[in-house]
């Protein structure tokens, strides 16, 4: 199976690793995968801030990279949740509304295609350590993503998993928001940093990596010893009682 990957923002420029586990995974279940050099933003800090016209820009491109892919997996239910707007974006354009709604049905987020495009439930991986699961706004809101991440997770060998209090509470990131509200978002991740603390887990996991970033750093400055790591890099680890240093 033919898959390209959509890399986004943040993982290109920050979390490079997040990026290639999600290449390695995918290859491990028997896909090919390709990089279609043209992509770039998905244009949802744009389009969230008000400015459509300037997301359509990167909109356009971003169909015009994908064009000819059979399937489009990223490693953030935000980026991939911004793609399945297109449609409503681009309706009634004669130009456009067709390659938005191609592009919005072939793309899914890494552990949804895992489950519920490939069947896939079981990586054989293995992690040793205490984790628990953050389910961001975006993956489980807009895209819809709730049951294959915990699918996943609980086929991890090692993991001793504990559920996050009140985890459907946002972490403030918003992307925007927390820019513009930097008062408020201090308190929401304050709040879920706080929840994060009473799992006692070694691990906070999630999908979404401006999320972890945020909830990450709120938690470095207040002194806390919890790793923050991408799902992709749990699912990625296969030696045998492994953890992350």
């Amino acid at each position: 199976m033919k898959v390209s990957l959509f890399i986004t923002c943040v993982s290109d420029i920050i979390f490079a690793d997040v990026g290639k586990n999600t290449v390695e995974i995918l290859e491990r279940v028997g896909c090919e995968v390709d990089f279609p050099a043209a992509q770039t933003c998905c244009g949802q800090p744009a389009y969230n801030s008000g400015y459509l016209q300037e997301a359509k820009k990167s909109m356009k491109q971003m169909m015009r990279a994908f064009k000819d892919s059979k399937y489009v997996v990223g490693p953030s239910g935000s980026c991939v949740g911004m793609l399945k707007e297109y449609p409503a974006v681009f309706k009634g354009d004669p130009e456009w509304e067709e390659a938005a709604n191609d592009l919005a049905n072939k793309s899914f987020e890494i552990t949804q295609f895992l489950v519920d495009v490939l069947g896939v439930t079981d990586l054989g991986s293995t992690f040793k350590g205490k984790v628990t699961y953050h389910p961001s706004c975006h993956m489980t809101r807009v895209l819809g993503v709730k049951d294959a991440p915990q699918t996943l997770l609980n086929n991890v060998k090692g993991v001793d998993f504990v559920e996050l209090p009140v985890k459907e509470d946002c972490c403030g990131f918003g992307g925007t928001f927390a820019v513009k509200n930097p008062a408020i978002s201090g308190e929401m991740v304050k709040e879920k940093s706080q929840h994060v603390s009473e799992t006692n887990a070694e691990y906070l996991v999630g999908g979404d990596m401006g999320c972890l970033m945020n909830i990450g750093g709120r938690m470095r400055r207040e002194g806390k010893n919890v790793k923050v790591v991408h799902i992709t890099e749990i699912l990625n680890t296969q030696e045998k009682g492994g953890g992350i240093a």
